[in-house]
């Protein structure tokens, strides 16, 4: 019995530090994708003579900019390139949540 209490007491303690650690994980992949995003809108602009403050229409635009042709997404996230000059920002499901994004939330890029 002592056993058994013991074992469920760690795995009390180890339960709220796993969720942190898994949300910190998918944070820092949605920030790395904002990076890319923003990096492969860089390289469209400079091939293609796009000027700032140029609108990226899509995100398919820039699939040949991009590690595999895409973004993987993690939480069903949607990328927003913007214009050329500003930061791409990610819009998570309006059911999902990620510490300290609550759902719906716009994640800036880093």
């Amino acid at each position: 019995m002592i056993v058994v209490s013991i074992i469920g007491l760690l795995a009390s303690l180890a339960m709220p530090n796993l969720a942190r650690a898994r949300d910190t994980t998918r944070l820092n992949m949605i920030y790395s994708n904002l990076r890319a995003l923003d990096s492969a809108k860089d390289q469209w602009a400079l091939d293609n003579n796009k000027a700032n403050g140029t609108s990226v229409d899509d995100i398919s635009v820039l699939s040949k900019y991009l590690r595999w042709g895409n973004l993987r997404d993690v939480l069903n996230e949607t990328y927003v390139p913007n214009v050329i000059g500003t930061p791409p920002q990610a819009a998570l499901p309006p059911g999902v949540s990620l510490r300290p994004f609550g759902p719906g939330a716009t994640i800036p890029a880093p």
